[in-house]
């Protein structure tokens, strides 16, 4: 979980902006916690509680209501009652993370998966981008070699992770589709975690998201250097420390 935490807040200052340059400091007075991160630890927060995902989303986003939302999704976030908006957005698969860390099987991520995704992002190409992230996080923690991964997600998902495809720069993509196949690519081409939201920034356009979903699959694969989470940990406010210190307690205990 620390290393979607951590993508999402290395690529935060790099969002829209032309492609950084190689060796870049991976934490800068500009960097900071986005969307992602906030609605990474509301989902955590949700499982662990065995709370409702749509509202414990709007908790989260109203105490932290200038993390940089979509204008769809902030609007639904201060709606009590809104339903979902049929949105095909990375919204869907970049705060999935903890479901791959918690869930038990196969059957229970794309559960979970589809439940968080389906209360603003219901549209299949969501839904399924949000289900292969999980997937693919919860068989690496299980000991599926990563060739093996990459190779599955391909069959069952349809995503095309080859670097020649997938890490083809092509501009601004906030779609669940056009994000996740570049970022498992990122995860599965590193030799480290630290390698993947290199690769992953180095793409440009929605550079936090991308970093986040490839932080939180190349942790399953590599881990995350002590001093990167602990860095990472500072940028965060009181409460989504807490949350954060909730879910690494409970996967102690499991």
């Amino acid at each position: 979980m620390i290393g979607a935490v951590a993508g999402d807040i290395i690529g935060s200052r790099f969002e829209g902006h032309p492609e950084p340059p190689a060796g870049f400091d991976l934490f800068h007075p500009h960097c900071r916690f986005t969307d992602d991160t906030v609605c990474s630890l509301a989902v955590a927060d949700a499982i662990m509680r065995r709370a409702d995902f749509a509202s414990t989303l709007r908790a989260f986003v109203r105490r932290h209501p200038d993390a940089g939302y979509g204008g769809m999704f902030i609007n639904w976030a201060f709606a009590d009652d809104a339903p979902a908006y049929g949105s095909w957005g990375n919204g869907a698969p970049m705060r999935v993370a903890a479901v791959g860390w918690l869930a038990a099987t196969k059957a229970e991520a794309d559960a979970l998966a589809a439940a968080q995704s389906a209360v603003s992002h219901d549209h299949p190409e969501a839904i399924k981008a949000a289900q292969a992230v999980a997937g693919t996080i919860l068989v690496l923690r299980q000991g599926k070699p990563a060739r093996e991964v990459r190779a599955w997600i391909t069959e069952t998902y349809g995503y095309d992770l080859r670097p020649e495809t997938a890490l083809k720069r092509g501009g601004f993509d906030v779609s669940a589709a056009g994000t996740v196949p570049p970022a498992l690519t990122a995860a599965f081409e590193a030799k480290d975690w630290e390698d993947a939201v290199r690769i992953s920034i180095g793409l440009g356009g929605d550079t936090d998201t991308l970093a986040c979903i490839a932080g939180a699959v190349a942790e399953a694969i590599h881990g995350v250097p002590h001093d990167i989470a602990i860095r990472a940990r500072e940028h965060l406010t009181e409460d989504l420390r807490q949350a954060l210190d909730r879910f690494e307690q409970r996967r102690t205990v499991d």
